[in-house]
């Protein structure tokens, strides 16, 4: 079946008690016994399970081709359960360029916890080998990653990471499912923020875990998830599952916009370089175009001169709003580096761009005029 009738239809059933076409919203945090003490509609508490929640863990579980998913609360919350479902002394493989809250949970939170972790580049997928220890459960892919838009080998790191005796999770929300399915290419976790193009309209926090295999490394996500209490609330949940529904379309058009707008950029002089997958001079364009069935709607880019000159570019446009998050329908244009803080290792001439539902030509002509 195709993507674009799994999203409008899995795990969205007709309401049995009204024949409603939208699932209603379930927002009972408790629910009734039956008299010899079992639960017939499968139902326990809110935190447990939900049917909001069910239905988009199960949208979310046929839009990877997966087994099984496990919905939190945010798209940090998600990366967190992945994490804490190791051991103490147990050894993860990261990328050296990735969304700077995840390499802060692993530097700040989960490395004083007992976490072992290596970043290398991924682009080269021997780094990963070379990083693998006999304590290695984990490596954490980010393709195309954040913000640098570096992009891995899925299959080749899934292979290496099973060699070695580890696991293989993907951070797959700036491509999402309309465009790669890590699992399908040997990935044994596909992690989401569904805030971003899953929701798709920057009015909902969620994350989600998506598993290949439901074995003992997702039991455990599950068992963090319930007990941990991370989750999203059944409002939360209808909105991502209403934005899904339109994700398959929303993102060909995110990926159409970027293009002509990296098109654009890569060929102004005031801009010093541009990094989009879909550019065929990008380093990992080859692997991008084979792995993915379109090239997303980010892409960051250095402007001549320097930080300075980069936030005068981000002070002068009228239709991209200066803010972070991505994957709505508004183009969004950020500073990367001053929002990462004083860890950062991005340039400081760079500047994240998240490629709305506007009309190119409007957002070029825009981009054009705060160039100068």
């Amino acid at each position: 079946m195709n993507i674009e009738t799994i999203a409008i239809h899995a795990g969205q059933e007709i309401d049995p008690s009204s024949g409603s076409v939208i699932p209603p919203i379930y927002l009972s945090t408790t629910f009734e016994r039956a008299e010899d003490g079992s639960f017939p509609h499968g139902n326990i508490y809110t935190r447990s399970g939900n049917p909001n929640r069910s239905m988009l863990e199960r949208c979310l579980t046929a839009l990877e081709g997966g087994a099984d998913c496990a919905a939190f609360g945010s798209g940090q919350a998600a990366a967190m359960a992945v994490f804490q479902a190791l051991r103490p002394g147990d050894h993860v493989v990261a990328p050296d360029d990735a969304y700077h809250g995840v390499t802060r949970l692993l530097r700040e939170l989960m490395a004083p916890w007992g976490l072992e972790y290596t970043q290398v580049d991924m682009r080269d997928p021997e780094h990963v080998r070379a990083a693998i220890r006999p304590s290695t459960r984990l490596v954490w892919v980010e393709t195309p990653s954040n913000p640098l838009l570096k992009v891995a080998d899925i299959a080749a790191v899934a292979a290496i990471a099973h060699e070695g005796g580890a696991a293989c999770a993907v951070d797959n929300t700036w491509a999402t499912p309309a465009l790669q399915r890590p699992l399908e290419l040997g990935a044994d976790l596909a992690v989401h923020a569904t805030t971003k193009y899953l929701g798709g309209h920057s009015d909902v926090l969620g994350g989600a875990v998506v598993a290949r295999e439901a074995g003992p490394l997702f039991e455990r996500v599950r068992f963090i998830q319930g007990n941990g209490g991370a989750v999203p609330a059944p409002f939360d949940c209808w909105l991502v599952l209403r934005g899904i529904r339109t994700l398959a379309y929303r993102v060909r058009a995110h990926a159409e916009h970027a293009m002509r707008v990296a098109r654009f950029l890569d060929a102004h002089p005031q801009i010093a370089r541009v990094y989009y997958p879909g550019l065929e001079s990008h380093p990992g364009h080859e692997v991008a175009a084979r792995q993915m069935r379109g090239f997303g709607g980010m892409l960051s880019a250095e402007v001549r001169g320097g930080q300075a000159a980069a936030m005068g570019v981000a002070a002068r446009v009228k239709i991209f709003t200066r803010a972070t998050s991505l994957g709505g329908t508004e183009s969004l244009i950020e500073h990367r580096a001053s929002v990462e803080g004083p860890e950062s290792t991005t340039p400081p001439s760079l500047l994240r761009i998240s490629v709305g539902l506007e009309h190119p030509d409007d957002l070029i002509a825009d981009l054009e005029q705060a160039l100068g």
